[in-house]
């Protein structure tokens, strides 16, 4: 897979790398400054599209660089003609942030005089990594207020960029948040990106840094080979157990995403539909059904059960030497150290899933989500999807990467199961575990959104089928 720099997520220090990167190469900080609050402002200006009729925005500039970036965004909002004034928290104390300040034409006001239709919140940006004092806070918070919306500039002011934590109290809810230069770790992680609607990225030129994480992207598919057999796109075989209803929800979503074979193997296979190839077979008989050569993925977990019964056909899929994507009791039954040799897999852990796993592969638990994730795929050897209204995906190489927002109506019962599936399809078509992982991702949130409100975890696997095409 090759990302553009657009996609890359950076830490603090990696855009503070980027920044010096461009200035090293010529480009000086008063460009940047430029060339960011420039930017920034066509989204303030679309978003106030009543500013040249006093519908005004206010600027909240903090003493750093990016209240250096609010004095550029408040002098091209005046320069379009816009009814633009800043309300200045500290005077600007960088060299860069004084230039700007010093080409501002437009008024400062004190905060308590300061109302109107938008609030751009310049106050701190993404080098924040402490609590916000009460003063800000109210500051802010009292601008906010008595503006009918706001917006934030890089990160909102009060949130710590690397992890997505709050670093206040209460902050205020944003209408869109402007990442400056790339994208940051918060702008995909909770609880920050419940603070905002939308998010949209302002391109600096900063270049791809090879070490950073990704957002996870639309992929590019195809259709299959006109050659193409029903083995060489890819045979999924699910493992059913003690609830067959998980197993066909994601069968059903395996056979909608690319697969040209999804077969499922279960002790009662009564209520299989007619399209999917089911086999009744017993916990003995279970190896020889797996021994299969052309089996390209091996889903199991979903519905399986907790009992012995359950474990000795997780044993079965773990000892067959297939792919595999092991979700749900299939997690909840993995042990260290007997389980730390799955490379080529991928598990696909909710919040209790990884707490569980954590405490049984000795690992902490008190990180932040990318770091949890990226423990427990080294621990693991395994492409681990860190399921939950923020997505992360982490590879045992350190590979890491970042899903966008998902509609929150997927959260019903068995869309985790759809999303299984659906990492066992792209598995049998893709035989590469990070691949097929952040194209699985992308597929389920893009189903979700086709899916509308209200859906269950049915209507979510039908809908995969026109998010797949979306992509070809």
């Amino acid at each position: 897979m090759i990302f553009a720099a657009a996609d890359q997520v950076l830490t603090v220090s990696q855009m503070v790398a980027a920044e010096e990167r461009l200035m090293t190469a010529g480009t000086d900080v008063h460009e940047l400054m430029q060339r960011a609050g420039r930017g920034a402002a066509k989204y303030v200006w679309r978003t106030s599209a009543g500013a040249r009729q006093g519908y005004g925005v206010t600027v909240l500039c903090g003493p750093g660089n990016n209240g250096g970036d609010g004095y550029v965004i408040a002098e091209a909002i005046r320069e379009r003609g816009g009814t633009v004034q800043v309300v200045a928290a500290r005077d600007p104390g960088t060299d860069a942030a004084k230039r700007a300040a010093s080409l501002y034409r437009g008024p400062i006001v004190g905060a308590v005089h300061a109302r109107g239709g938008i609030l751009v919140d310049c106050l701190f940006g993404s080098g924040l990594n402490r609590p916000l004092s009460d003063e800000f806070e109210a500051l802010l918070s009292g601008l906010a207020a008595r503006h009918d919306r706001a917006i934030a500039i890089d990160v909102p002011s009060g949130i710590d960029s690397d992890t997505g934590a709050l670093l206040a109290g209460k902050l205020p809810h944003y209408a869109l948040c402007i990442a400056l230069g790339a994208w940051k770790r918060a702008h995909f992680l909770m609880p920050a990106m419940a603070c905002w609607d939308l998010a949209r990225l302002v391109d600096i030129g900063a270049a791809r840094d090879v070490a950073s994480a990704i957002a996870v992207g639309k992929p590019v598919l195809s259709a299959p080979a006109r050659d193409a057999h029903k083995y060489r796109r890819g045979l999924v075989v699910v493992i059913g157990g003690a609830m067959p209803g998980a197993a066909l929800l994601a069968s059903r979503a395996a056979a909608h995403c690319g697969a040209g074979y999804v077969k499922l193997v279960a002790r009662d296979v009564a209520g299989a539909p007619d399209w999917l190839v089911a086999h009744e077979t017993g916990d003995g008989d279970l190896a020889a059904a797996l021994a299969d050569d052309r089996i390209a993925a091996l889903l199991v977990g979903p519905g399986l059960g907790r009992d012995d019964n359950a474990r000795a056909r997780l044993n079965a899929g773990l000892e067959s030497g297939r792919h595999l994507v092991i979700d749900a009791d299939g997690l909840m039954l993995l042990e260290a150290p007997a389980h730390t040799s799955l490379s080529g897999a991928i598990l696909t852990p909710h919040y209790g899933e990884m707490l569980w796993l954590e405490r049984h592969f000795g690992l902490a638990t008190d990180a932040a989500k990318p770091a949890r994730a990226l423990a427990l795929a080294e621990a693991t050897g395994a492409v681990v999807v860190a399921k939950g209204p923020d997505t992360v995906i982490a590879g045992p190489g350190g590979q890491l990467s970042f899903a966008s927002s998902a509609p929150s109506w997927l959260s019903v019962a068995g869309t985790g199961d759809v999303l299984a599936g659906l990492c066992a399809a792209r598995l049998a078509v893709t035989v590469d575990a990070w691949t097929a992982a952040n194209e699985a991702v992308w597929l389920h949130a893009e189903a979700a959104r086709r899916a509308g409100p209200a859906f269950h975890a049915g209507d979510l696997a039908d809908a995969i089928r026109p998010a797949l095409e979306s992509c070809l």
